[in-house]
């Protein structure tokens, strides 16, 4: 077959899918294991989810609505916005998608930083732009560095806050001024994916962003339901933005984006607010339990405002992931990040983090790293 493949999708690097669990327990012998891998909720979505995605099953037959009516209400009335200010994505990704298509043109440059989310620079290379990365200072975004980066070719600047993997946060005041210096034809997007998890004080106030009444660079504000509300299989997330932004967005989105169970079900899970704050709840349990644990093993635990941790363990991540399998505990070594140390590790379900404390000192003992 002879193909002309454009060189800006010829040199990506597919995105890299984990192994399913029952994959690995039949590779590694094992059974039983538990996941602290990918940021989920293990609790689960509320009981009221579960119930209507049952209900709406037998509608499957029938076309989604198109426009997320209900659900674009019910985001509007919790985050006290406009509808017009809200588009849904399939994930929260794809609305960074459709940010990218909306706004990026072939040479257009958009600026990131390193480690975050891939899937920002991944955009950008489709669509033929250029991206500039520039690398955290002291596990945070480096705002400085950033806005010297700027060029009149900038189009899009990516800052996920909190952070992911480091789970450190943008200090409200430390970005207020960082905004007020981006020029006012520059979308500056918050990706605030683990913002449920966070100090309340640390937040930004979303009508202030996205209605800019400063007359400065319009911000968008990135939510997924696939964290706090455990709704990851359903794949839903939303940006909230000035409308001016939300209607260039939804001339590149597909009809039809959002399935009529992740509808259904991100509604419920918003209207049980209960639910909601008992999880947030029992995840700042875990983490602490978990950063306590670290450390009487002679690891560094580093604090974090979402629900997952770093932890520097003295030694070689990678080995660690290994031996970790082996005892049926899936983490993520940091090595791919560049932190050669380190793991990630989500908050479990109490018996899980007990779980992991224990299969982490045998293996830190049987490693030698501490």
């Amino acid at each position: 077959m002879k193909l002309t493949i454009p060189e800006n999708i010829a040199s990506i690097t597919p995105y890299p899918p984990g192994k399913p669990i029952d994959e690995l327990e039949r590779e590694y012998g094992i059974s039983g294991s538990i996941k602290l891998a990918s940021n989920e909720n293990p609790w689960g979505p509320s009981p009221e989810v579960v119930r209507v995605l049952g209900l709406e099953l037998s509608n499957l037959n029938r076309y989604p609505d198109g426009s997320c009516y209900y659900l674009a209400k019910t985001i509007a009335s919790k985050f006290e916005v406009d509808p017009a200010e809200i588009v849904l994505g399939n994930g929260s990704n794809e609305v960074i998608e459709f940010l990218v298509k909306a706004f990026v043109r072939e040479g257009d440059e958009v600026i990131t930083s390193h480690p975050s989310f891939l899937m920002y620079q991944k955009f950008v290379q489709v669509r033929g732009g250029v991206n500039y990365i520039v690398p955290l200072q002291d596990m945070k975004h480096d705002l400085e560095t950033i806005h010297e980066t700027i060029s009149e070719k900038t189009r899009l600047i990516f800052l996920d806050n909190p952070n992911n993997p480091t789970g450190t946060i943008i200090e409200p005041l430390y970005l207020q001024n960082f905004l007020n210096r981006v020029p006012e034809d520059v979308i500056v997007v918050l990706d605030e994916a683990y913002v449920d998890f966070m100090d309340a004080g640390s937040r930004v106030d979303i009508t202030t962003m996205i209605q800019n009444s400063e007359d400065r660079c319009p911000v968008v504000l990135l939510r997924t339901f696939s964290k706090a509300y455990g709704l990851s299989g359903l794949r839903v997330g939303f940006g909230l933005m000035a409308r001016e932004v939300a209607s260039c967005l939804h001339k590149v989105r597909q009809p039809f984006n959002i399935n009529q169970l992740a509808q259904v079900g991100a509604k419920a899970a918003l209207e049980d607010e209960e639910y909601f704050q008992h999880t947030l709840a029992k995840t700042r349990r875990g983490l602490r339990v978990l950063a306590k644990g670290v450390e009487e093993l002679g690891c560094i635990s580093y604090p974090s405002q979402t629900n997952f941790f770093l932890i520097d363990v003295r030694g070689n991540g990678d080995k660690l992931y290994q031996a970790m399998l082996h005892k049926g505990v899936i983490i993520r070594s940091m090595s791919s990040y560049g932190f050669p140390d380190f793991i990630r590790v989500t908050v479990g379900t109490e018996e899980e983090n007990t779980r992991f404390l224990a299969a982490l000192a045998d293996c830190l003992t049987d490693l030698g790293y501490v």
